[in-house]
Formats: structure tokens, C-alpha cells, sequence
């Protein structure tokens, strides 16, 4: 799964890097302890541009009595998002792309858990597959999403089952732009375990609590003054 993440980098730098056309979100900070619930910046596409907007993490079906349900769905398996109804009516229209820079994972290790950071070896961009919709009237809708996972490429797998399906900047056109005409299967191709190198270490426990947002958070736990 995924259920916790960053984007430290700035406004700028992710403008230039995914060539964005309009950026919608006038609060954003870099973050360094992503959680559901919070918001991020999120990739969709009209006809001709790439638009960044702010989203909340975990999808609030338009037809839930509840927006509380979001906190339960901040993760699509992507074997089963063509037969889940909270996911299906979304595959051809809604998908988008969850712009991070790394994520956690929390190994077991008998009975407690350790915490893992997990990105790429240049610090690039780790761009996660995603499905979003509306929620609410128009007047106060809010707008949220899910990270679609897949199994995980091997040098991460004993770390979790599960990890987010990671595109190449090479495929986001393909993945966020509505189907015409295309079959669904041809955008569904991308969702396999990422074949690009990624690293990882573990961090210090001082990332558990959402409440802490800083530096420390990705640190090698040898390196870091927290335990």
C-alpha cells in the first residue's frame, strides 16, 4: 500500500519539470510527511493542458452519503479497479497523477513495525497513477483521489506486498487524457510495478505522527538525532 509520502520540491521546480499549464493550488508547501486526509497536489488534463489542482487524499465516491469514507480508500489495487464500484466509473475519465518524491513503508518485524523512506536515487520526481472525483455541491465540492498499487518491483518487496504504480514522465499523457475511442486496456498497460531504480533506508519513528513535518522525517535513522 501506500499511505504515506512527500513533495519537497517547490512550485517551480515541478512546473518546469512536468511542463504544467495552469497550477490551481495557491496553498502548497513542500511536504515531508504526506498523510490521508491532506492535501496535495494532484495532475488531471483538459483537451490541450496539464493543470495542477489541490486534492485531498482518499477518494470520496459522488455517490457517498459520507465524506468520512475518503480516510478508508486512500489506496486502488489496480487488478481490481475495473470491478470495484468506487473505481470503475472513474478509469475512463478520471484518472490523474499524484505528485510525490517518495513515500514510506513500514516493515514488520515481529510485533512492531519500522518505518522505511523509499524514492528515486536522483531525487527525482516519483509520479503515482491515480483515479480522483468531485464530491459535494458545487458551491462547497471538494476534490479527492486514490494512489493505485500494484506488487512491488523485488528490491523492495520485502519491505511490503504492496507498493504505488509509478509512471515514466514518457506516460502521463497517455494516463491522464479522457479515452476517445482508445480501449481502456491500452491505458490500463502501465499499471506493473516500476522498472526504474529506486532506493531506500530507514527513518526514524518521528515520521509515525503526521503532526511532524520536517527534515527529520527522511533522514537515515543513523543519521538522525530521533529515535
Amino acid at each position: 500500500m501506500c499511505g504515506r509520502k512527500t513533495l519537497t520540491k517547490d512550485k517551480k521546480t515541478i512546473i518546469e519539470e512536468l511542463l504544467i499549464d495552469e497550477w490551481q493550488d495557491d496553498n502548497y508547501e513542500p511536504s515531508f510527511n504526506i498523510a490521508p486526509t491532506q492535501n496535495c497536489p494532484v495532475l488531471i488534463s483538459t483537451e490541450n493542458s496539464r493543470i495542477i489542482k489541490s486534492m485531498k487524499w482518499g477518494l470520496v465516491p459522488n455517490w457517498s452519503k459520507n465524506r468520512s469514507i475518503g480516510s478508508k480508500m486512500i489506496n486502488a489495487r489496480s487488478e481490481t479497479i475495473l470491478e470495484k464500484v468506487s473505481f470503475k466509473n472513474l478509469v475512463r475519465t478520471n484518472r490523474c497523477v499524484v505528485i510525490s518524491d517518495g513515500y514510506y513503508e513500514w516493515k514488520r518485524y515481529g510485533d512492531g513495525k519500522k518505518p522505511f523512506y523509499i524514492h528515486h536515487p536522483e531525487h527525482k520526481l516519483l509520479l503515482m497513477a491515480g483515479l480522483w472525483t468531485s464530491w459535494g455541491s458545487s458551491s462547497d465540492a471538494i476534490s479527492t483521489y486514490t494512489v493505485i498499487t500494484t506488487t512491488p518491483q523485488k528490491q523492495i518487496a520485502h519491505i511490503h506486498n504492496r507498493m504505488p504504480v509509478i509512471l515514466e514522465l514518457s506516460q502521463i499523457d497517455n494516463w491522464i487524457k479522457p479515452s476517445k475511442g482508445t480501449k481502456i486496456s491500452a491505458q490500463l498497460d502501465c499499471l506493473r510495478p516500476f522498472i526504474g531504480k529506486l532506493i531506500y533506508h530507514p527513518v526514524s519513528s518521528f515520521v509515525n505522527s503526521p503532526k511532524n513535518n520536517e527534515r527529520d522525517c527522511i533522514l537515515a535513522k543513523k543519521n538522525s538525532k530521533l529515535n
